[in-house]
């Protein structure tokens, strides 16, 4: 006769890596809109989220592909491109007016001084109220506008034309 346990099944989303459930619900909990932000290999995408017993609904969507129309030519993915992306919906977050959002990471942890914070950084100067601790998680002034990158010369220059861009 058997004496093991029952294995227990994890929901699909789960096994697949794509949900944290105890991570969801608590962000669910807080009664506020979600800023989604989802790095992959080539870009950075965010998304604002607002849950509806249906099914979430999504505000306001922005990748960092974005910056190209308003001049970035450069990597899409790197601490530059994060804070433009993140200035730039932002921008967006406030054209719907809405103030605040708590930040949803997914599986990734938002690690001091990383493309994350770079991230948040750029919503937070963009005017939405966010919540995210001490300030001494984001990255230097210099590394958000990209001095730190080799050859960097056009790049600081590109940083700010699309920064003033944006903001305006």
């Amino acid at each position: 006769m058997a004496t093991k346990k029952p294995r227990t099944i994890l929901y699909r989303r789960r096994r697949e890596g794509k949900t944290d459930y105890s991570k969801r619900l608590k962000l669910l909990l807080a009664r506020k809109p979600r800023l989604t932000v989802r790095l992959t290999n080539r870009k950075i995408i965010a998304q604002l989220i607002e849950f509806n017993p249906q099914g979430d609904k999504i505000l306001v969507a922005v990748d960092s592909l974005a910056l190209k129309e308003q001049g970035w030519n450069h990597s899409f993915r790197n601490l530059p491109a994060a804070y433009l992306t993140g200035l730039l919906i932002g921008k967006k977050v406030l054209e719907k007016k809405i103030s605040e959002a708590i930040l949803d990471s997914g599986f990734k942890s938002v690690l001091k001084k990383g493309v994350l914070t770079s991230f948040l950084k750029g919503v937070i100067d963009a005017g939405v109220n966010i919540p995210h601790g001490d300030d001494k998680i984001f990255p230097p002034e210099d590394r958000l506008t990209g001095k730190h990158i080799q050859n960097n010369d056009k790049i600081v220059e590109d940083f700010n034309k699309v920064k003033d861009k944006i903001m305006k």
